[in-house]
């Protein structure tokens, strides 16, 4: 299981067609840091119906997008 599993099952229940979540508040429902190995655990979001849009160090932020059938 991944370790961001968490986090997809969060964003998979949202349901928004898109939104963003800050580093903390990814930390908070994954119980980890949000690290470098985020961009290789990103494309597990896609078997969710999401992906990763942009990750903004400066705000820390990272935003997530419905992806559309």
């Amino acid at each position: 299981m991944s370790k961001y599993h968490a986090v997809w099952d969060y964003v998979a229940s949202r349901g928004e067609s898109s939104f963003q979540l800050t580093f903390d508040e990814i930390r908070q429902i994954a119980g980890i840091e949000i690290d470098h190995s985020f961009l290789t655990y990103k494309k597990e979001l896609i078997a969710y119906g999401y992906q990763v849009g942009k990750i903004s160090l400066k705000n820390q932020t990272v935003a997530f997008l419905k992806i559309e059938s």
